[in-house]
């Protein structure tokens, strides 16, 4: 079977050597793809974005499923589109429905769905610019900090945690009422803050029956201990320690069953991943925001631990018989640390050649922000590189990621030292 990846970074790249082990997987094509893919799989140029070029793409490369990496197009609908077009609506797309993803492409949706399911989450209330005097009297409510968060797609830039009520104020009518985030911002969601340790658990689900995948935890900060600007992501570790057994199954029975029974019981085919950001707070989970799809870096520590072939269980997701393939999980720990670009969060330049990635035996080298220039591998973005080892201790598996970090160069190569620091 012919398979298309949508997306660029680190996610579509650990996809692409996970289906890659599969049998019965013929060619594999990612649009647009980096480097690392290009050496796995067909690299496509297009727009993921134009749905019309991705139809070109499908029919003419005889393609049979289609896995959507980011949320983009799943929010803007391509799932649909290919429902509503008669040459694409027999190729099962993994990824939700545009009704589905709402639940990454509205926050007011998405805890108005949480609230309404019984899903354990924090206190809050949604205002626009029409409203903003009530936003103002709901801040005087909350205790510091306060939690602003843009009802749309802004980016990942599109939260605020403030410490001062008159800055949250001013944020608050920045955002509403001057589109700080664009439109995305005017209908702002302010909740109460979550106290706890952050993790991630990911689930698989056909809409009926679901997989829960490794539990994660990524680091979002730029600079070592959790301080600086946030990124999309500076590294991640799988499993994470202190979401045992116990939590484990509280995620299962107060999150994850109330989060699937209530897509069906509002008539919610969902296809695809659900992203649960969760809050542990003394053993009690909480959850922060869903998203629709996989988690980069997350993914490169999830996929290289399971040990069971990823494109069977896509295709239990697309035929609705999830529940009768068969799911393993190595009894390993995986850490990734992202190499980035110097400036990044903020300005960065491109094009500066990669070596000595081709020589690391001890780690998988997840692409990221990379193209090719000849023969040459050049830096394509802000996230440049994804480290990614295995090991029996997060420590053993650090020091295998920190060892081939050393064997890697690129003019400006910034990266965080102290990945997995407050769970070693």
């Amino acid at each position: 079977m012919n398979i298309l990846i949508l997306g660029a970074g680190g996610r579509e790249h650990a996809f692409a050597l996970k289906l890659s082990e599969s049998n019965k997987v013929q060619q594999l094509f990612v649009a647009p793809g980096n480097a690392g893919t290009d050496t796995i799989a067909t690299n496509i140029n297009i727009d993921i974005s134009d749905f019309e070029a991705v139809k070109q793409i499908v029919l003419k490369h005889a393609i049979k499923m289609v896995v959507v990496g980011p949320e983009g197009p799943l929010v803007a609908g391509i799932h649909d589109f290919f429902l509503a077009d008669a040459a694409l609506k027999g190729i099962p797309v993994i990824g939700p429905k545009k009704d589905g993803a709402l639940l990454e492409g509205s926050k007011d949706f998405s805890k108005q769905f949480m609230q309404k399911h019984g899903v354990p989450t924090a206190r809050y209330q949604s205002f626009t610019k029409e409203n903003l005097q009530e936003g103002f009297a709901f801040l005087e409510t909350l205790e510091a900090p306060y939690v602003l968060k843009a009802d749309g797609l802004a980016g990942g830039k599109g939260v605020l945690i403030l410490n001062d009520l008159e800055e949250a104020k001013t944020e608050l009518e920045e955002m509403v009422s001057n589109e700080k985030f664009g439109k995305a911002s005017t209908t702002v969601v302010i909740e109460e803050f979550l106290k706890g340790i952050e993790l991630s658990v990911f689930v698989l689900t056909d809409g009926k029956s679901y997989k829960i995948l490794p539990s994660a935890k990524d680091y979002k900060r730029i600079g070592e201990g959790d301080q600086g600007l946030n990124t999309g992501g500076m590294g991640a570790i799988s499993p994470v320690p202190f979401a045992d057994k116990a939590f484990l199954s509280k995620v299962e029975e107060l999150v994850v069953k109330p989060t699937i029974t209530g897509l069906q019981k509002d008539g919610i085919d969902f296809r695809g991943f659900i992203f649960i950001g969760l809050m542990n707070d003394n053993g009690n989970p909480s959850v922060v925001e869903y998203n629709v799809r996989m988690g980069d870096p997350e993914t490169e520590v999830v996929l290289p631990r399971i040990a069971s072939d990823l494109f069977e269980l896509f295709e239990g997701v697309a035929h609705q018989n999830l529940h009768e393939k068969s799911f393993a999980v190595l009894d390993k720990t995986a850490t990734t640390v992202m190499l980035v670009a110097g400036g990044y969060p903020g300005a960065y330049a491109k094009n500066k050649e990669i070596t000595g990635f081709e020589n690391i035996d001890e780690a998988i080298v997840f692409h990221a922000g990379t193209a090719t220039d000849g023969d040459t591998v050049v830096t394509n973005g802000g996230r440049v590189m994804a480290i990614t080892a295995l090991g029996d201790t997060i420590e053993e598996a650090l020091e295998k990621s920190y060892r081939s970090i050393d064997k890697i160069h690129f003019d400006q190569m910034n990266y965080r030292k102290d990945i997995g620091f407050d769970l070693v």
